[in-house]
């Protein structure tokens, strides 16, 4: 579904990416994980279009989409749930979810709109309430829901986790286990590598803007490298 090949990112002239390799099949789960600055970010804004590589190929279900702006490459169906959320605040909850389906038709939102309340039965009995006032999980759920709208036949997410309570992380973590098992092809960024890792099928290292590992999650989670560098242990 989705083929990175030699991508090198350019910050100003400071290199992000080099020489990056990365493939993700039909209905695969594939983490990045890496330490901060090792270029995750990064790559998945030039997947989705917010960056323009310097060099290199990103083709999505066989199209060459490396030069494409961000709407374009969405409406194709590689849809991104940025870091920090990005929601509308003052607009309220079902605002912020319709604006995911707004290519979409009206009954095709409606159903969208049904499936992401079943999902987070929180974001239905909240759906009035301003988006700005939800607590972080609450928000992240409102930004899970927001890209589902759109029916994405790729799901990017950076750090779902990041900045919200556990409580709200094993909620998250288990939404995304049940969208895998409906057949959603998913891209991972996330800071909680032993959940990230016990979730994907794949995972790719990065680090300072190159993979230096990749493999079977369950084998770089038993691999002395990775659970001495990234996980601590």
């Amino acid at each position: 579904m989705l083929t990175v090949r030699d991508l090198h990112v350019d910050y100003a002239g400071v290199v992000a990416l080099r020489g990056v390799d990365l493939r993700v099949g039909a209905g695969e789960l594939v983490a990045l994980v890496g330490a901060n600055g090792a270029g995750k970010s990064t790559l998945l804004a030039a997947v989705s279009g917010l960056h323009r590589p310097v060099r290199g190929t990103v083709t999505f279900l066989d199209e060459d989409v490396s030069g494409l702006p961000a709407y374009r490459i969405a409406r194709r169906g590689a849809v991104l749930v940025p870091e920090g959320r990005r929601l509308f605040g003052h607009q309220t909850v079902v605002q912020n979810l319709l604006l995911g389906g707004y290519h979409r038709t009206a009954a095709e939102r409606e159903a969208e709109l049904a499936r992401v309340y079943e999902l987070f039965p929180v974001l239905a009995e909240r759906s009035g309430q301003r988006a700005g006032t939800l607590s972080g999980g609450e928000q992240q759920m409102v930004a899970l829901g927001r890209a589902l709208m759109s029916r994405p036949k790729l799901l990017m997410l950076d750090e779902p986790s990041l900045g919200i309570s556990p409580k709200f992380t094993k909620m998250i973590f288990e939404v995304l286990a049940e969208i895998r098992r409906a057949g959603t092809t998913m891209l991972l960024v996330e800071q909680n590598l032993r959940a990230a890792l016990e979730l994907a099928d794949r995972a790719y290292v990065l680090q300072t803007g190159e993979v230096v590992m990749s493999g079977p999650a369950d084998e770089l989670a038993a691999s002395d490298e990775v659970r001495r560098s990234y996980l601590g242990l």
